[in-house]
């Protein structure tokens, strides 16, 4: 692997790498690209990249299906900064339910004065609080961080309702048993003394917490954002701050609106800002380039399919396609094989949309140049 840094990354992962030019000075040089913020949508990429990988989750600073047709895989970090985030959600919680924020800034303004502690025993009273113990909270969506600030809610004595259409098997099992699953939104806000949401934003989730949702709860209930602004109708959210029906909106999002919302925490996108973080995602990110550039797998992209054909034998040619998703195409390359006297001992193929992905693994090498010509083919690795 021969990496170009469009962003600092961690030294934790850099120095998981075992050959010392493995990150180079000269994107000429590379065949893959390691990013965190960097806008890549402007950026043409020599055919010499084939992976990019963002030390993150989001990835809406690189042009997805226009880095697919060039054969170039995107991978995130999904997972990598999970606890980061739950922490963040834990501390918004306890911001919310106890006026921390209010108290401390009482203590700052009275800095000055000698009787500071006698008078904060009268002061305390107006920045009075409740507890989360016992409280219900409805968590939206039960991915990889959800799973997390489920789980820690009952560790925290709560009582935890869960709901996600989508819920992974995998994820299930994580599910701490004192989690309530139930299959309905309204069922899983209804009565809730918080609502934490973390679903991904689609146009199907945009403006999902909506008056349905916030009135469906108890009045007074705190509502936290952490996953993305998009899923709040803040229109509605406003209404019910000035109402009551919402008694914090506590949120990592900081938009024009929202800062001079009631009743608001307003933070400036903290969630995967730690140390820990940044270095989980930067080294899964390093791994998945390295898997990828090696054995030609990939795990966690967000424009081409998962497809593993494990650890490459030093005996064998593998060949890795990247493709349109056209009926027939596999015969195609396997007919080529077959024309060249190869034999084929294994074959992974898996498709993602419009894009698929194949890995062949072969007794002997080939020349390859007539799978170029080949429909729907946009580029041929030989490993």
């Amino acid at each position: 692997m021969k990496a170009f840094c469009l962003n600092n990354i961690s030294k934790v992962a850099i120095a998981t790498l075992k050959a010392p030019d493995a990150i180079v000075e000269d994107i000429k040089d590379a065949d893959s690209i390691l990013v965190r913020s960097a806008d890549m949508h402007e950026m043409k990429l020599d055919k010499n990249i084939l992976a990019v990988a963002r030390a993150g989750a989001g990835v809406n600073n690189i042009p997805l299906d226009d880095y697919a047709k060039e054969g170039v895989v995107v991978f995130n970090t999904p997972g990598a900064n999970a606890n980061a985030v739950k922490e963040l959600v834990l501390a918004g919680m306890l911001l919310a339910s106890r006026d921390i924020i209010g108290g401390n800034q009482w203590v700052k303004d009275n800095a000055s004065n000698p009787n500071v502690g006698k008078d904060a025993e009268k002061a305390k009273k107006a920045y009075a609080g409740n507890e989360i113990y016992g409280k219900k909270i409805a968590v939206l969506g039960l991915g990889a961080i959800g799973i997390l600030v489920a789980n820690a809610c009952v560790e925290l004595g709560m009582k935890v309702v869960g709901y996600d259409p989508y819920l992974s098997i995998k994820n299930a099992l994580k599910l701490n048993k004192e989690v309530k699953f139930v299959e309905k939104i309204a069922d899983a806000v209804r009565d809730a003394d918080f609502i934490t949401v973390h679903v991904p934003a689609m146009e199907s989730t945009k403006g999902m917490i909506n008056n349905e949702v916030l009135y469906a709860a108890s009045k007074g209930v705190v509502v936290l954002d952490f996953a993305r602004d998009t899923l709040i109708n803040e229109k509605d959210l406003e209404e019910a701050l000035k109402a009551g029906q919402v008694k914090k909106f506590v949120t990592d999002f900081a938009n024009a609106n929202v800062v001079n919302f009631p009743n608001t925490i307003v933070l400036p996108h903290l969630g995967a800002s730690t140390d820990e973080a940044e270095d989980n995602c930067a080294v899964m990110a390093v791994n998945e380039l390295k898997d990828f550039i090696e054995n030609g797998n990939i795990k966690n992209s967000v424009n081409y399919p998962a497809v593993d054909a494990g650890v490459k034998p030093a005996a064998i040619t593998r060949l890795c396609i990247n493709h349109t998703n056209n009926p027939g195409i596999i015969a195609k390359f396997t007919n080529e094989i077959s024309s060249k006297g190869a034999n084929i001992e294994s074959l992974v193929s898996q498709s993602k949309g419009e894009y698929a992905y194949t890995i062949l693994d072969l007794d002997k090498n080939i020349d390859t140049k007539s799978f170029n010509g080949l429909e729907g083919v946009l580029r041929v690795r030989v490993i």
